[in-house]
């Protein structure tokens, strides 16, 4: 099978492991602290705090933020559910505006969902493509409102030349399908120095001062174990990100103009970093997503959906007091989202057998039609 995913690990990550693991000092050490000192260089913020995983960094950035119950936070409904789940975790609820053809939170909807109670805007950058991030400030910055980048899947990607995660609290997660990995693991990016120490003590069980606990805290620390892998993948990211865009640039030449197919496109003064690649099934397409994916695998080509199931319509929030708002845009793409091999292991070979796939699938309905 051609894979969806898969982490590309090499030599220098293991060798950083075994130095760990001879130093003895194994969870919240020396490495952690480079790490975060090397990300947030990166990011272009003056702090960094590294978590346990990008669901915890998203939790964590919240608490920094004062956020709790009786808040409202504005997010997407077309996101991974642990977007969510953290707003949930705090007691606050979350209210939800439609997407954008690209995927992300359309700030077009983001003024008529604000209350007297909402407190936070939580955009997601998803698939690896910067949500407008001029509009949802200008609009956070009138309203007085926190902004908490969920760029999970978007490490280095860019808006206005500024990276992801350096607008407001960016929170970024390693698990180890992500475009750079740590096994599990996360990020919290800011330039404020009183933020980034509530995250510290939410991580750490309230603590500042060993054994002296000043509030309410959590187990979200990373181990040294992870930061080692991450400080080698780090150095990796800028080639695994040029090839993932290397790859879908072949996609959208090739696939582009299939009828019934709808490549992703990037918005202007973006830099996308292809965490997935994520083509359109539409009806005119002749086969549903479902069936296309079926045929795929049947020739060795793996793909995923995400997502089948918009966070609203998700069982695990009914009765939760989330509105079940309509969301046409999203709950249409949920149906037709399909996701094509481009991590920096697809060879040139593997590219070309899956847009041969698709189009003999096209080729194969035309046929049929005539």
């Amino acid at each position: 099978m051609i894979p969806i995913s898969k982490p590309l690990i090499g030599a220098e990550e293991q060798a950083a492991v075994q130095r760990v693991l001879a130093s003895g000092v194994l969870a919240q050490g020396p490495r952690v602290a480079e790490f975060e000192r090397a990300f947030a260089d990166f990011v272009g913020t003056n702090h960094a705090v590294a978590t346990s995983n990008g669901t915890t960094a998203l939790h964590a950035a919240l608490l920094a933020h004062g956020i709790g119950p009786g808040d409202e936070v504005i997010t997407t409904p077309f996101t991974f559910i642990a977007s969510v789940n953290s707003i949930l975790y705090t007691g606050a609820r979350p209210v939800f505006v439609d997407i954008d053809d690209r995927f992300n939170i359309d700030p077009r909807m983001l003024e008529a969902a604000i209350t007297t109670r909402t407190r936070a805007v939580m955009p997601v950058h998803l698939y690896g493509q910067p949500a407008d991030m001029d509009a949802i400030m200008a609009i956070a910055r009138d309203h007085g409102l926190a902004v908490v980048e969920d760029a999970c899947q978007a490490h280095g990607a860019e808006f206005g030349g500024r990276k992801v995660g350096s607008f407001g609290t960016g929170c970024f997660s390693f698990y180890a399908t992500k475009n750079m990995t740590t096994g599990e693991g996360g990020m919290i990016t800011t330039d404020d120095a009183d933020l980034a120490q509530r995250a510290r003590r939410a991580i750490n069980h309230g603590m500042r001062v060993r054994y002296y606990h000043e509030e309410l805290g959590y187990n979200y620390r990373m181990t040294d174990i992870a930061a080692a892998i991450g400080l080698e993948q780090l150095k990796k990211l800028p080639s695994f990100n040029a090839r993932r865009a290397e790859h879908a640039g072949f996609y959208n030449q090739l696939l582009a103009d299939v009828p019934g197919l709808v490549a992703p496109t990037v918005g202007p003064d973006r830099t996308h970093v292809f965490h997935q690649y994520t083509l359109r099934i539409t009806p005119a397409f002749g086969h549903s997503r479902d069936a296309v994916a079926e045929a795929l695998s049947g020739q060795g080509i793996s793909t995923g959906v995400y997502y089948p199931v918009p966070v609203h319509r998700q069982a695990a929030l009914q009765g939760l007091g989330v509105a079940a708002a309509s969301l046409p845009v999203a709950e249409r793409f949920a149906n037709e989202v399909l996701a094509l091999p481009v991590h920096p292991g697809v060879t040139d070979r593997d590219r070309e057998l899956v847009a041969e796939a698709l189009i003999g699938l096209s080729v194969a309905h035309a046929g049929a039609l005539s």
